[in-house]
């Protein structure tokens, strides 16, 4: 399919998925997803791709979640008939059997958050940084994004994540494990071009086995996440999820106070 959102490059076994949508801070809206799932599942049946490595456009933002601007009373708009599918945009890069690199080169907050996460590596910039927002402008990732994340930090911490909405910089992530590497921006191609090569040269039939054996521990969650989106698109129509969403497009205070029963 023809590419508006996203930009899909082949190199020397890599495939390079990168969101272009800067003036966003790479926010995805449902154009964008579709765009994502159909890119890793091109890597996923290409041969000579052996690694996947997903970034944002430019030194700002690697995924800045969800388009809130694209937000309305029943969810997220269609991109033609077809309503954001996050589910088919997770599922595509937990079952490429080939590893995901996040190369994380500014925020990655919100549903921008998620994606990192559910990617096999993150490398990222000193300069990335890291959070969610669900809570904040009435939304959540009650599927991978939750449950998943705990398996990274420990639920201690990916309750304070979620619950406080707190930005986190990129020392700090790798010191709780959420990313695997933190270099220089400068570096932070190279960096990952390391990583990929040093992959490239492992068996493709034990990665994709070891990547299958670690997504069976959690893969009870795909069941929750369809269920989570079901119950997510009914939140989006109440008047407390529309509090967040327009006081983020407002750019004023959120108050949710009336909703505390």
């Amino acid at each position: 399919m023809p590419y508006t959102d996203i930009r899909y490059e082949k190199k020397d076994g890599v495939a390079w998925i990168t969101i272009d949508r800067p003036e966003v801070r790479n926010a995805f809206r449902t154009r964008t997803v579709t765009e994502l799932t159909e890119a890793f599942t091109e890597a996923k049946f290409d041969p000579e791709v052996g690694v996947a490595v997903l970034t944002g456009q430019g030194d700002k933002a690697f995924c800045s979640g969800g388009d809130q601007k694209e937000r309305g009373g029943e969810g997220y708009a269609t991109d033609g008939s077809r309503p954001m599918d996050v589910d088919a945009m997770h599922n595509a890069i937990r079952r490429c059997p080939k590893p995901v690199i996040a190369m994380v080169n500014g925020f990655a907050i919100g549903g921008g958050h998620v994606l990192h996460v559910l990617c096999d590596l993150s490398i990222a910039a000193e300069h990335a940084v890291f959070g969610q927002t669900g809570p904040r402008v009435g939304s959540v990732d009650a599927g991978y994004g939750t449950a998943y994340l705990a398996r990274v930090v420990g639920e201690k911490r990916a309750r304070e994540i979620w619950y406080l909405c707190r930005q986190y910089d990129a020392k700090q992530a790798l010191a709780m494990g959420l990313v695997n590497c933190v270099v220089p921006y400068a570096q932070l191609r190279a960096e990952t071009e390391k990583w990929c090569r040093e992959l490239l040269e492992k068996s493709p039939t034990a990665l994709r086995l070891a990547k299958q054996s670690f997504n069976m521990d959690t893969e009870q969650r795909a069941g929750f996440s369809e269920f989570a989106t079901t119950a997510l698109n009914l939140y989006y129509q109440s008047e407390e999820a529309q509090e967040g969403r327009n006081a983020f497009v407002e750019k004023r205070p959120v108050d949710f106070s009336k909703f505390r029963k």
